[in-house]
């Protein structure tokens, strides 16, 4: 049996999930625009996470009329959605802090690496 092994893509559309799921959490009523402003990715990229996370279940839609007496939707995560964004939530934390661990080392082969003077130019 082959064991399937997680692409930087998969990594990608894990991390988008997630950035999704914790954004609409907290506002369920932001329009597809307004939530690639808040990522800062394009609009179309927002629409195909949403068709993914609605597709899987985790989220779900419901009409409403905003201020404007326009019809909108909000997006409403559901109980197996708020599952899974605590699940991408761990994973994106254990992954953040081995990065940061990484990063930590890094700068400190490069401040050994530098000479005196190149030092005290930081």
């Amino acid at each position: 049996m082959a064991v399937r092994r997680c692409t930087l893509t998969d990594r990608f559309d894990e991390d988008a999930h997630y950035r999704v799921l914790r954004l609409l959490q907290d506002k369920p009523d932001l329009s597809q625009r307004e939530i690639a402003g808040e990522l800062g990715v394009a609009l179309g990229s927002v629409n195909y996470i949403l068709r993914a996370l609605i597709d899987k279940g985790l989220v779900k839609t419901r009409n409403f009329r905003n201020s404007g007496n326009k019809l909108r939707y909000a997006y409403i995560l559901t109980p197996e959605g708020i599952s899974r964004k605590s699940a991408l939530a761990a994973d994106f934390l254990r992954r953040k802090l081995r990065e940061y661990e990484a990063l930590r080392a890094e700068i400190a082969a490069v401040k050994n690496d530098l000479d005196g003077t190149a030092k005290r130019q930081l």
